[in-house]
């Protein structure tokens, strides 16, 4: 590589660090709402999930159904009990690729053909009265495969052939270890599984059948600090040398410790650092992580011993190498509920999915587009 291509690829890295220097400067002291660049759309709706499908945003709402967005003009396109073309409204997950869309409901997998225009739906035998809630979905390009994370069991379906294959991946008699809140990919060559009782970990270059392929991991021993009864995890962030987990809070006068929540920051080795309220969260519990840059986006929740809830305590900014939290104000992005419930970033904005709408923040323009 040319000196003058390291100066370039040197540059660039610089401006978008200053920008999102910039940006989080703008978020954090007392300025005009028209420096930032942000925009509301859906308002109202319950936003659970979002991802990306070449051109396209598909996004999953518990009470509008699903939408299509178009990344090139705009467009919306709404798939609901409203809209006519589909009797389902309430969806926690999303997938697509070319020739289909996957959403996931209580009562099962609902499978959309773009070549059909036509929506049919899916359920399961195992898993039990709960087997046909559906949780998490995400599409493996390259394998051609989705895998559907269900309260109980984890499924994979071979797209070209159309076979579905259920794993149940509980370990040790501890039936929460394949009650499953998250699943998402490290590149292509690891797919991570979130469960209410630790996480998996399966290799992709090994077969899916191959128990060397997969490896639990939950919070005893030196994992997580030993901390909490048992640990919930929620989403993953990866960068080269450190992953980090954001996990539920969940705690009650009778078992003060069972979830305590916050975020987990691991080495890869040995070291485990955490950030939680004591750091500055508004609270312990996480809905949601996201990175940009130098910088990891939590929306964070608190669970109430009293009440047994969840209370919304909004969005938070991480900075990757000090680990300082601070508190993003609200009212300058044009969100008015605490409730963040999930986080995208698209290469130059980020998406924040809300219990009342989601919100377009830009973060960058195209020459400092930050890597994921």
């Amino acid at each position: 590589m040319s000196i003058i291509s390291k100066q370039i690829k040197l540059l660039i890295k610089t401006i978008a660090r200053i920008q999102i220097l910039f940006l989080s400067t703008l978020l954090f002291v007392s300025t005009s709402f028209s420096q930032i660049e942000s925009q509301l759309y859906l308002e109202g709706a319950q936003i659970n999930d979002i991802k990306r499908e070449g051109d396209f945003l598909w996004i999953a709402t518990y009470g509008q159904g699903i939408y299509q967005y178009s990344l090139k003009d705009g467009k919306w396109t709404n798939y609901s009990s409203k809209s006519g073309n589909l009797e389902n409204d309430l969806f926690h997950c999303v997938a697509a690729n070319k020739d289909f869309v996957w959403a996931g409901a209580n009562e099962g997998l609902y499978i959309y053909s773009r070549r059909t225009n036509k929506w049919t739906k899916r359920k399961f035998a195992q898993g039990g009265e709960f087997g046909n809630w559906i949780r998490s979905l995400n599409y493996d390009e390259k394998r051609g495969r989705l895998w559907i994370g269900r309260f109980r069991n984890i499924t994979v379906l071979d797209v070209k052939t159309n076979k579905f294959t259920d794993y149940n991946k509980v370990v040790n008699g501890d039936e929460k270890t394949n009650n499953f809140n998250n699943i998402v990919f490290e590149g292509d060559s690891v797919v991570w599984f979130g469960a209410e009782s630790g996480m998996h970990k399966y290799v992709t270059k090994k077969s899916i059948d191959d128990p060397t392929a997969w490896t639990f991991i939950n919070n005893k021993g030196r994992n997580f600090n030993g901390e909490g009864n048992s640990v919930s995890v929620t989403d993953f962030v990866f960068e080269k040398n450190n992953i980090w987990f954001g996990t539920d809070e969940f705690v009650t006068k009778e078992s003060p410790e069972y979830n305590v929540g916050g975020i987990y920051v691991w080495d890869r080795k040995l070291k485990w650092d955490r950030i939680s309220k004591a750091s500055g969260l508004g609270g312990n519990g996480i809905y949601c992580l996201a990175r940009t840059g130098d910088y990891i986006w939590a929306g964070v929740y608190e669970f109430k011993k009293n009440d047994k809830e969840e209370y919304g305590k909004g969005l938070y900014l991480i900075n990757r190498r000090t680990k300082k939290v601070t508190p993003i104000d609200l009212n300058e992005l044009n969100i008015t509920t605490s409730n963040i419930l999930s986080l995208f970033f698209d290469g130059t904005n980020l998406w924040i999915g809300t219990s009342s709408g989601l919100v377009k923040l830009k973060i960058g323009n195209p020459l400092a587009k930050i890597k994921k």
